[in-house]
């Protein structure tokens, strides 16, 4: 029995001296695990469906309870971002995070779109790495079961707080916050304003909001740590990332 899907590569490993196994992400199986044979060979047909961040369309079989690849195209290579270090490295770390939040076999649709949606942004549209990467980290926080508390103070209410908890998720203004436990980052007006637009707006309208280019390093800076402290974990391709920006 045979089964079509259409899925994003995440991870290529070596599994012999043929073949590869593909980590990869679908709209209707969740994360799934793909034997490419041949795939180390230099002719093989298999070679541009299967790269990294490839989005391709492949038909698989399943075989001693591993689906192999029968054959494969690809629908977008995202070359622009290939050809810039920077951004294939952010590619990259939005891969691993998206392997890591994700399940065998449970659907997650949202979760492939904002990753194709970024990976575009970054490939056809050419739009700031630090906005990019600020929309994909804090909606990817939201579809993992993060989704902070940002209406205003936890406390009392005020809609403009001056404190974001990274540990709890939420808010707290001057007056109410001790300081005691968690990791606390200042938020401006600004910024709040691009949180709340983040984590409500529709799926289409993400990169539509506009913040100046400090707000901006900001705003990227309080999404990543917010995403790493709720995940627990850092990423070993976000560090090369950022060792690429020195």
């Amino acid at each position: 029995m045979y089964l079509t899907v259409q899925a994003v590569v995440l991870r290529v490993t070596d599994y012999n001296d043929r073949d590869a196994l593909l980590t990869v992400l679908t709209r209707n199986h969740g994360k799934l695990t793909l034997k490419a044979r041949g795939l180390r060979h230099k002719n093989s047909p298999l070679i541009a469906p299967c790269q990294l961040l490839a989005y391709g369309e492949f038909t698989l079989f399943e075989y001693k309870g591993m689906y192999t690849i029968n054959e494969g195209h690809s629908l977008e290579l995202f070359r622009n971002l290939r050809q810039d270090l920077t951004k294939l490295s952010l590619g990259t770390y939005f891969a691993q995070v998206a392997e890591v939040i994700s399940q065998e076999d449970i659907p997650n649709p949202d979760l492939l779109a904002l990753l194709l949606n970024c990976l575009y942004g970054l490939s056809a549209l050419d739009l700031p790495e630090a906005k990019v990467k600020s929309v994909f980290e804090m909606r990817t926080a939201c579809l993992a079961g993060y989704t902070p508390d940002i209406s205003g103070c936890h406390i009392c209410g005020n809609q403009q707080p001056q404190w974001f908890d990274l540990s709890a998720g939420q808010l707290e203004c001057g007056s109410c916050s001790r300081g005691e436990g968690g990791i606390r980052l200042p938020v401006t007006p600004g910024l709040l304003e691009s949180m709340r637009y983040l984590c409500t707006c529709e799926p289409k309208k993400l990169f539509q909001f506009s913040l100046g280019e400090e707000n901006m390093e900001k705003l990227s800076a309080l999404s990543e740590a917010y995403l790493a402290t709720q995940l627990e974990r850092g990423f070993s391709t976000l560090d090369f990332y950022k060792s690429l920006l020195i």
